[in-house]
């Protein structure tokens, strides 16, 4: 049995054997999930670029397509260039339509394949939008270039806006305006200030409560565009409520990586679809549990859900907005890509003790495919910080 001596909190090495690889099913053709379920996925960097990191998203195309055409061979539609692709986080719009552009090319590929792309105002400086109509048509601009590459809309919460507004009726303003342009019904995202401290205060308010009224308020008055809502605020109760008070035919997809597993499963009140950051580093484990649920077997869903779920919360972690380093780091231990290199370096975002505790939470799950490669890797990084 392979070993291999890792960090710990207490500052020593333990060893660590890796279980046995867990042989996911392959699906001859996309699983049929009884879930809207969607992965946020991340962007591969290119290390090979004559580029500064801290300044070019220097991107490998060949191996970031790869990964979403596996995502979709998994039964996942695609939630492309969000903040798990680093999208204001190192990833800026030029970046972003380019990539939403091929991603829309590969997805005519792929029988069944669904792409959604993030629309925000994140090409204005910071301080550029002067007005609300800046910020509409900011908006209005990623929107209309999003529809015409082929793709669907995520409707991004915006920086620019949450510096701008003086209240819920500017929030009020600025959706119904980009609302009624749009081509076709958009999935609405409110990301918490866990994810984007710039985002504090969305909707126009620092208490939750008002928040939520003046976001149901929006849904509701043009419900007819409005294909659901994803909700990252981390707080199952909220979302459970709130997913109550959705008009008919407007879905709430959980953007809860704490507590996915039960949203999505769901009880006599209702469930959750999904649209996940996690998913991208669970892929396998999240299909063949929705495919269980998708045939009445609950115990099966949960059962496979259980050991993801201390996986999730420790990747998600307070600082919050650096569980993208955690995503991209189980992708090169299984081998998607042939480096721990991002754009904008996050690579340096957690700590080895982090990464290495994510490492066993991940073989726990049965989400490391080789475990020999993920040994080989690991030991590699390991030695980069000096630890032999």
């Amino acid at each position: 049995m392979t070993t291999i001596r890792l960090p710990a909190a207490s500052g020593t090495l333990e060893t660590y054997a890796p279980r046995a690889a867990v042989a996911w099913p392959q699906p001859p053709a996309r699983p049929r999930f009884d879930r809207a379920a969607f992965a946020a996925a991340h962007v591969v960097a290119d290390p090979r670029a004559d580029a500064d990191p801290w300044l070019t998203a220097a991107i490998d195309w060949d191996a970031t397509l790869d990964y979403r055409r596996y995502l979709w061979s998994l039964g996942f539609g695609v939630a492309e260039a969000m903040d798990t692709a680093q999208r204001g986080m190192g990833l800026d719009w030029t970046a972003a339509l380019e990539l939403t552009r091929r991603s829309a090319d590969a997805a005519r590929g792929v029988e069944g394949a669904v792409m959604f792309a993030g629309a925000g105002t994140d090409h204005l400086a910071p301080g550029e939008a002067k007005s609300i109509a800046d910020v509409v048509a900011a908006y209005t601009m990623q929107c209309e270039a999003i529809e015409r590459a082929g793709g669907r809309i995520i409707l991004m919460a915006s920086r620019a806006l949450a510096a701008l507004a003086r209240g819920p009726d500017d929030y009020r303003t600025v959706y119904a305006a980009v609302l009624r342009q749009v081509a076709a019904p958009v999935i609405l995202h409110w990301l918490g200030d866990m994810f984007d401290p710039a985002l504090a205060g969305y909707w126009g308010s620092r208490d939750l409560d008002d928040a939520t009224t003046t976001c149901l308020d929006v849904i509701r008055a043009d419900a007819s565009k409005v294909d659901g809502i994803k909700v990252s605020l981390l707080d199952d109760a909220r979302e459970i409520a709130m997913r109550a008070k959705l008009p008919a035919g407007v879905r709430m997809y959980t953007g809860d990586d704490f507590n996915f597993a039960a949203l999505i499963g769901g009880d006599a009140s209702g469930h959750s679809d999904a649209l996940l950051g996690i998913f991208d580093a669970i892929a396998p484990a999240a299909s063949a549990a929705l495919a269980a649920l998708a045939r009445g077997e609950r115990e099966r869903f949960d059962a496979i859900l259980a050991p993801t779920v201390p996986l999730s919360r420790h990747l998600f972690r307070a600082p919050t907005r650096f569980y993208k380093t955690g995503v991209v780091f189980l992708a090169w231990l299984n081998g998607h890509q042939s480096h721990f290199t991002m754009i904008g370096g996050q690579q340096s975002a957690r700590s080895i003790v982090h990464l290495a505790h994510a490492f066993r939470l991940a073989d726990t799950a049965g989400l490391l495919r080789d475990p020999d490669l993920a040994v080989v890797r690991m030991r590699a990084l390991l030695a980069v910080h000096g630890i032999d």
